[in-house]
């Protein structure tokens, strides 16, 4: 039978691995030995694969972007890999036929829009509004002060500027500026989206 000895290879090993178990100094020491072994490889790593190692440029943080020396030559800025948000080509909106609808929902909300005797509220003007405009819009227009708004009466027919399947974009004459109004066909119905001063 052979006798056993602490020469060998198990031997070894079991001192390699019993080291820093020996006492609480031994461990401390191989935790940091280990934290600066991790460290030097996530910054060695990077460099040999070809990605930068952090997002500020450089392992020390210095930005990419620094003004080089007299001589040096700027480094091109790295190419993103992140994949662009759209997927493919958006369907371009079809035209269609002007909605009689639309022009309707248009001219009643231009005629309410331009409804604002002396002393009336926002909340007073803006009910006069709701029926004719998308309830992501109103938020948008209860910030507008009806006293503020130039126009008293629609002066004419609305004009059908661009047409298509779910949208329309018209222009209201007023006896003030003229109004270009955006119709969409929610699923409420046709209903406004934004306007603006027409040019």
């Amino acid at each position: 039978m052979p006798i056993r000895t602490n020469r060998g290879r198990t031997a070894v090993y079991r001192r390699l691995w019993g080291w820093p178990l020996r006492s609480p100094r031994h461990l401390i020491g191989t935790l940091v030995f280990l934290a600066i072994v991790l460290t030097a490889l996530g910054i060695v790593l990077p460099k040999v694969i070809g990605r930068p190692a952090s997002a500020a440029g450089g392992p020390d943080g210095t930005s990419a972007s620094a003004t080089p020396g007299p001589g040096l030559a700027v480094p091109p800025p790295a190419a993103s890999t992140l994949p662009t948000r759209l997927t493919g080509p958006q369907a371009t909106p079809s035209t269609a036929a002007p909605s009689q609808d639309a022009i309707k929902v248009a001219k009643e909300w231009a005629a309410a829009w331009v409804k604002h005797p002396n002393g009336i509220t926002n909340a007073q003007w803006l009910e006069g509004l709701r029926p004719y405009t998308t309830d992501e819009y109103l938020p948008v227009m209860s910030t507008v002060d009806p006293a503020n708004i130039p126009a008293t009466k629609v002066t004419g027919e609305p004009a059908v500027m661009t047409s298509y399947t779910s949208s329309m974009k018209l222009v209201v004459p007023t006896d003030g500026p003229k109004l270009s109004i955006t119709v969409v066909n929610s699923p409420a119905g046709w209903r406004v989206s934004d306007y603006d001063q027409a040019s």
